[in-house]
């Protein structure tokens, strides 16, 4: 089984920053990829960002690029996911997510954090 703990959700004014963190733990090898995904109020999940976890490939919804950054301690089997310049748009619970690379769904998931910016 793998677990994933997400941190640094919180409060932020428009063109703010924060750095989300999901540790992983259990049974999470190189051949996993891990991922964010939000869910706005009433919305549907959306694909965020997404990294290899042993290549450091990564991929980024349109709406983040250039904002976004999503990456790697693996030592830690820790990813992160660096957002800046932060919109109200960008108000969601942020889970944190992997799948075995052979997948296209996601297999596994965190509890979610909360990520709320006012204008």
């Amino acid at each position: 089984q793998v677990l994933l703990v997400e941190s640094g959700g919180g409060s932020v004014q428009a063109g703010g920053s924060l750095r989300l963190s999901c540790a992983a733990s259990g049974r999470i090898f190189s051949n996993y990829v891990m991922g964010w995904v939000r869910q706005a109020p009433g919305k549907e999940r959306k694909f965020v960002a997404a990294i290899n976890w042993s290549g450091g490939s990564t991929d980024y919804a349109d709406s983040v690029k250039g904002r976004f950054t999503i990456s790697r301690d693996n030592a830690k089997n820790t990813v992160y996911l660096q957002m800046n310049s932060l919109t109200p748009e960008d108000t969601a619970v942020y889970y944190c997510a992997a799948r075995h690379e052979s997948l296209s769904m996601y297999q596994y998931w965190g509890q979610g954090t909360q990520v709320t910016v006012s204008s």
